[in-house]
């Protein structure tokens, strides 16, 4: 009873943290914000692969059909947290930003010796985050000096959980079922360096509160020395419900109609695969794709783009067997390219590209891994806007084995 009762309040505590999570990066104010991918710290050393990744020892939510890899006597944890430093380049100058929060949390047991497994947890989806100031360059009003602030915040978190069953000895099905939940706010205001004149400011807000689905397949087998593992994940693209609505503050009133249940989470698919020799080295590789063009987005279709994600990582460790605690660390490296997804002109061609390396670090009398990754992501250009962030995240993968009889 204090274990469930001890799991309820860290979901709980995550669920009022996840809606917290901050950035600074001027890219999360067009759509949704920056989308998040889901993948465990583990991964995210080696470039956030996951959909071919399958391990008694990481929790990887972005495939639900890897659970039932989990050991039949071990309850599975996982906490994350991370710290980035940014840094912005535009036409008017450098700036420097640092951010830091909790990522993620998640838990998993097996429910039927190995052949069925839960999950659950709480993870982003998007975050918002950002506070520009820039003077108004447009002339509309060449006689008085305009600045204009564009600030935003929130996002969209997902409380989810999962189930997964192998229905052989060599292949596994999984699905979860998310709930989506989040605001964000985008504004808009202009200022004046004269007195007496009128600030105007617009406000952008947007809640979500919805269900959505996400399925896995994965088809494994072992060769002696060799482990292969070749995975697929979907989801049917979904009405979310949702409410969209503008304010002026000069007019102390709604803009326009408030736009209900006006946006859609796309079709997702995924193919994933990798290979590990002697439990020594392993080659991973991902690609998504979300059909985003083909969504709503504020009532309307064909205001985004299709997102495409390509993901290669490899780890390495000199020995698991080893008596030296060297040989058995973890050693990552990973890279990643993703696409943009809004439709504007200044941003048809940014893409983020990830560069990331990794390390785990395994207790020596259990199965506990702490785990160490540190991402470069470069996105925008120098006409438009150019980002750089490195982040480092750290998370806890906690083992213990609660299921077992104890014998008097």
């Amino acid at each position: 009873m204090r274990k469930h009762l001890f799991i309820l309040f860290v979901l709980v505590f995550a669920a009022s943290l996840s809606a917290q999570n901050m950035t600074s990066s001027p890219f999360s104010r067009y759509g949704y914000g920056l989308l998040d991918a889901n993948t465990p710290n583990t991964y995210r050393g080696m470039g956030g692969v996951g959909i071919g990744m399958r391990s008694n020892k990481v929790i990887c939510s972005a495939q639900p059909a890897s659970y039932t890899a989990c050991d039949s006597m071990t309850f599975m944890f996982d906490v994350a947290a991370s710290v980035g430093w940014d840094n912005y380049q535009d036409a008017n100058g450098k700036r420097n930003r640092a951010t830091g929060n909790l990522e993620y949390l998640t838990m998993q047991f097996p429910i039927w010796r190995q052949h069925i497994a839960f999950a659950a947890g709480v993870v982003p989806y998007s975050v918002v985050g950002y506070n520009i100031l820039v003077p108004d360059k447009s002339g509309n009003v060449p006689s008085y000096t305009p600045i204009a602030a564009y600030t935003g915040e929130g996002g969209i978190s997902e409380v989810f959980v999962g189930l997964s069953f192998n229905i052989c000895d060599w292949v596994a099905l999984g699905a979860n079922l998310y709930y989506m939940f989040g605001e964000t706010t985008n504004a808009r205001s202009i200022t004046f360096t004269e007195a007496g004149l009128t600030p105007y400011t617009q406000l952008a807000y947007t809640s979500i509160n919805s269900l959505r689905f996400r399925y896995g397949l994965q088809v494994f087998h072992s060769f002696e020395e060799h482990d292969f593992t070749v995975g697929a994940i979907f989801e049917n693209k979904q009405r979310l419900k949702s409410e969209y609505y503008v304010i002026e503050s000069s007019l102390l009133d709604t803009i326009g109609d408030p736009i209900t249940n006006g946006f859609e989470m796309p079709m997702v698919y995924g193919v994933g695969g990798s290979y590990t020799w002697k439990k020594r080295l392993m080659v991973s590789f991902d690609y998504e794709r979300e059909c985003m063009a083909s969504a709503l987005y504020l009532g309307q279709i064909g205001t985004m783009n299709d997102r495409n994600r390509y993901a290669l990582g490899i780890e390495y460790r000199n020995n698991p067997l080893s008596q030296r605690y060297v040989d058995r660390v973890m050693w990552r490296v990973g890279c990643c390219l993703t696409d943009n997804y809004m439709k504007d002109p200044r941003m048809s061609k940014v893409k983020d590209i990830t560069a990331s390396i990794g390390i785990g670090l395994p207790l020596r009398n259990a199965g506990t891994i702490f785990n160490a990754s540190v991402e470069y992501t470069h996105r925008g250009n120098k006409s438009f806007l150019e980002e750089n962030e490195l982040k480092l995240t750290i998370n806890a993968a906690i083992c213990e084995n609660w299921f077992f009889k104890r014998r008097l």
